[in-house]
């Protein structure tokens, strides 16, 4: 494991980030910080208002600005965007910071997950489950990179989820003898 001082989960939208997240700090006494509330909380805006205004590519800056500082403090649980990966400095600096979580989900729980989600600007389309396809397909080789522990989150409730993965992190936390 690299350094375990913080929990950073990554995975796509719909994979439980911000539910399993809040319930697994909550379990392991410690911080939660979910990136993109702390980016609409900055900027005083949602992020499809964001995403509207000043386009992806901005979005992307104020996310890792939101995420450095979020990383620069210890025993958190992390929740970052979907596309935090996207950035290499991004991955770098999660890499550094803890143990990264892969939270996967397979695309028909995803979908359903994400179904009545208005919020969301990337699945302003009319093909949501094509959109979703799609980025799995470019994000999931950098989840993959990243990930120290991968979890799959598609066959569990958001609490059996924390459960499972708290006592996971347990194990896998444990400093080698």
């Amino acid at each position: 494991m690299r350094n375990a001082v913080n929990i950073i989960l990554v995975g796509p939208m719909g994979s439980g980030k911000s539910a399993v997240g809040r319930l697994l700090a909550q379990r392991m006494g410690r911080q939660f910080v979910d990136v993109d509330a702390r980016v609409e909380e900055q900027s005083g805006r949602t992020i499809a208002a964001i995403f509207a205004a000043e386009g992806e590519v901005r979005f992307r800056v104020r996310e890792s600005s939101a995420l450095a500082d979020a990383l620069s403090k210890p025993a958190q649980v992390i929740a970052t965007g979907g596309g935090a990966i996207l950035e290499a400095g991004n991955r770098a600096a999660m890499r550094s910071a803890g143990t990264v979580v892969y939270l996967r989900v397979n695309p028909q729980e995803q979908l359903r997950r994400v179904a009545g989600d208005s919020a969301r600007p990337l699945l302003n389309v009319a093909d949501r489950g094509q959109r979703l396809v799609d980025l799995q397909a470019q994000r999931e080789p950098l989840y993959l990179e990243l990930a120290d522990v991968i979890f799959d989150t598609s066959e569990h409730a958001p609490d059996t989820a924390a459960i499972t993965l708290a006592a996971i992190l347990a194990t896998s936390m444990q400093p080698s003898a």
